[in-house]
Formats: structure tokens, C-alpha cells, sequence
């Protein structure tokens, strides 16, 4: 039999080396010098052979049968009940008389060496407002202005300290929840004076549209807390939900509509200064309104879903 050297023995090669000593009468010696193999393997498959048959000669899992060292069930239950009691491993260690490795090891095989494992995060509930207008959405993402084109295009790093010396500019963004169709505008800050003013210009754009504001969703942000722009919502006949802290999800849609923004905006292209970037923001916004498929709605653009799409066609080309 041609078997190259030192090359590991499958089940049928396991299965013919045992034959050749149980049936065929080769000695062990002259069956390892035959498959290349020491005379202690031969012995070990001729045994499982004569036990067990060809099942014998299959490959088998290393893990021990027994664990003797392993922690006892019991131990690792009462682990368990004190960590589910949001106690930290040493104390743990400490009331069970265990080190803290042997804690930490059980805590990690029952998925709970973090405490946020004792809370799992809520189900995602995606939801989506019936009718265009019942509610907008409203978050903001601070950029920074630069006079050159920085290093993410370039990879060059040595000059980046001179933009940082341009200071920073903040997109106000809004979309509402029905139809998709978003507005955005650069504002100097994110204060409460500049929150007012964009939900008052964003309030004014969807009006444009046909499109009655109902109610606002913002994060907790503290121009969104302040009395101005309650003030502002009370004006304008607005509802003003806020997120539950620490659930950026809850606002989902502004987040994601800034995720698009950046990519196909912000940094679709090396604009040469931010003012040019700035430039360019007005007619990434009427792309993405009138003519950019949204995943979402069909792959149908935005305005779609306000029946304008074929009036502002006609607009465009007159």
C-alpha cells in the first residue's frame, strides 16, 4: 500500500492497517513499517478494532469524559443566584469561598461576566407614523470646517492642526417619519437660539409641501430642554416628544438620515473648503428627496409619498 510518509491515516487507512494484522497476519512492527506509523499507533486501532469494529476506527472528540478539577454544579448555581443579585465577583468569591478566578471562569461560561448581561437590551420595535406630517424627527452633527483638503482624503496628516484652527459647524437635520422627506440646514451652533430657528424653518418647509407639523421628536439635548424652544413647539401648535436617555434608537430615523448625510454628502467628494461643502448640501438634499430611491418606502423616492414628484419634475424643466 502507497502511503506517503508521516501523512496522518484516514478511517479507511485506520481500517485497512487493522485487517492486515487481524486477517492478513502481519506482525505490529511490519504493519507500522508499512504505513509509515509507530508500532504503539498499530496496537491502539487493532485494539479499537477488535472492541468496537470500524466504528472504532473513527475520529473522536479529545474532551475528556470527566472532569474532576471542573467547579461542582452546585457552586456554579450558587454563582449564579449572587450575580443575578448584581453582586460584583469578589463578593461573590468572598460569600461562596472560591477565588475570584474561579468565579470570574463561571461567570464567563454562563454568559454573565458583564452586569449588562442581567438586562437584556429591548427588542428593536421599528414603527412607522401613518400619515406624512404627524411626526418629524430632529437631531444635530457638529463637522469641522477646514480650509484645505484634510487627511481623509489626502492621508496627510501634517497639516491638519491648521483646519482645526477653522472651528466647527453643526447640520440641524429633519425627516419625517411617514414619508422620509428630510430637511437640513448649517447653523453657527447647537444652541437654543439655533434650535428654534431650524424647527421654525423646518416647520416652514414642510408647509411648502402641503405638509401640517403635528408633533417633534429630539433627543435630550440641552437646547431641545431649554424654554425657548418649548416655547417655540407651544407657537407652533407642536406636540415635542423626547427620548427616554440613552436610547439614540428611539430617534432612529435622524440618526440614520445623518448616517446617509455624511456618506453621500458631507463626505461623498474632497471639497476644497467647507463653504464649498456647505454649497453642496441644498442639491444633495433635492436629490435625496426627489430622485434618490429610499429602501424604506419601496425604493421609491421621498416625495413620492406626497404625490409631488411629478410636479416638481415639471418645475425643474421649465
Amino acid at each position: 500500500m502507497d502511503v506517503h510518509k508521516n501523512a496522518p491515516l484516514t478511517p479507511k487507512g485506520r481500517e485497512a492497517m487493522a485487517l492486515s494484522v487481524v486477517e492478513g497476519g502481519l506482525s505490529k512492527a511490519a504493519a507500522a513499517r508499512q504505513f509509515n506509523v509507530t508500532p504503539k499507533t498499530v496496537a491502539k486501532w487493532v485494539n479499537r478494532f477488535r472492541a468496537e469494529g470500524v466504528d472504532g476506527l473513527r475520529d473522536c472528540s479529545s474532551r475528556p469524559h470527566s472532569l474532576p478539577s471542573q467547579t461542582p454544579a452546585a457552586t456554579c448555581a450558587a454563582v449564579e443566584a449572587l450575580r443575578r443579585q448584581r453582586h460584583t465577583g469578589k463578593q461573590i468569591a468572598a460569600e461562596v469561598g472560591v477565588s475570584a478566578a474561579t468565579v470570574s471562569r463561571v461567570l464567563r461560561r454562563l454568559g454573565l461576566n458583564r452586569l449588562s448581561a442581567l438586562e437584556p437590551a429591548e427588542p428593536v420595535r421599528r414603527y412607522e407614523r401613518e400619515h406624512p406630517g404627524e411626526l418629524i424627527h430632529i437631531d444635530i452633527k457638529k463637522l469641522g470646517k477646514f480650509n484645505r483638503i484634510g487627511h481623509r482624503i489626502t492621508g496627510v496628516r501634517s497639516e491638519q492642526n491648521r483646519s482645526r484652527e477653522a472651528g466647527w459647524e453643526f447640520v440641524h437635520v429633519c425627516i419625517d417619519d411617514a414619508s422620509r422627506v428630510a430637511f437640513s440646514k448649517i447653523m453657527k451652533d447647537e444652541r437654543k437660539e439655533s434650535a428654534v430657528a431650524f424647527l421654525k424653518a423646518a416647520v416652514a418647509y414642510y408647509a411648502s409641501l402641503g405638509l401640517t407639523i403635528q408633533r417633534v421628536m429630539t433627543d435630550n439635548g440641552s437646547c431641545y430642554r431649554s424654554r425657548a424652544f418649548a416655547k417655540a413647539c407651544k407657537e407652533l401648535s407642536l406636540k415635542h416628544i423626547r427620548t427616554k436617555p440613552y436610547t439614540p434608537k428611539t430617534n432612529g430615523k435622524a440618526e440614520r438620515f445623518i448616517q446617509t448625510s455624511l456618506r453621500e454628502w458631507a463626505y461623498a467628494c474632497a471639497y476644497e473648503t467647507s463653504e464649498q461643502r456647505a454649497t453642496e448640501l441644498p442639491r444633495w438634499l433635492h436629490r435625496y428627496n426627489w430622485h434618490r430611491p429610499h429602501g424604506s418606502i419601496g425604493s421609491k423616492p421621498p416625495i413620492s409619498r406626497l404625490g409631488l414628484a411629478g410636479n416638481n419634475l415639471l418645475r425643474l424643466h421649465t
